[in-house]
């Protein structure tokens, strides 16, 4: 018997996989039909890995969003922020300034939350291309170690719910 591999980040969509990389539920007991006791998470069976993570699952993380918001806030003549990311992935000036200027004083909004929101589809690689481009490793090595270290186990939670 072979089982279709249903992981959406499976490389090669209905791939297939061994019964031997299918590992039965201990939770369930013998009653259940024979499909049943199986780990339903399809990335249990496969064991792909994490697919590349969005902005948008960053946002989730409301410690990682705080250590961004301290780091890309604040403005310094010759320390690249919120700006110049926003303005390098297409921001006007216009639209720059009318952000500044919302989110200015205010304790909630931040301008680096408020780019993140605008630009959530991306991918979390691509901000850290931004990093590289503009030099901040502080924000780099803050990026790579959450993807490397918090995602893949973020990732699994949100596939068990």
């Amino acid at each position: 018997d072979v089982e279709e591999c249903t992981c959406p980040t499976s490389s090669s969509p209905g791939r297939s996989v061994t019964p031997n990389s299918i590992f039965p539920c201990p939770s369930l007991s013998s009653d259940y039909p024979k499909e049943l006791q199986f780990l339903t998470n399809p990335c249990e069976k496969c064991f792909c890995p994490a697919p590349p993570p969005k902005i948008s699952d960053l946002m989730n993380d409301k410690d990682l969003l705080d250590l961004l918001r301290l780091k890309l806030d604040p403005n310094h003549c010759t320390i690249k922020n919120w700006k110049n990311f926003a303005s390098r992935w297409g921001m006007s000036y216009d639209e720059l300034t009318l952000l500044e200027h919302r989110t200015q004083g205010s304790l909630s909004h931040s301008p680096t939350q408020e780019f993140l929101l605008r630009y959530n589809q991306k991918t979390v690689t691509e901000l850290t291309e931004l990093c590289r481009i503009y030099q901040r490793i502080d924000v780099l090595r803050l990026l790579q170690s959450w993807i490397e270290k918090d995602w893949p186990s973020r990732w699994q939670h949100t596939q068990s719910i």
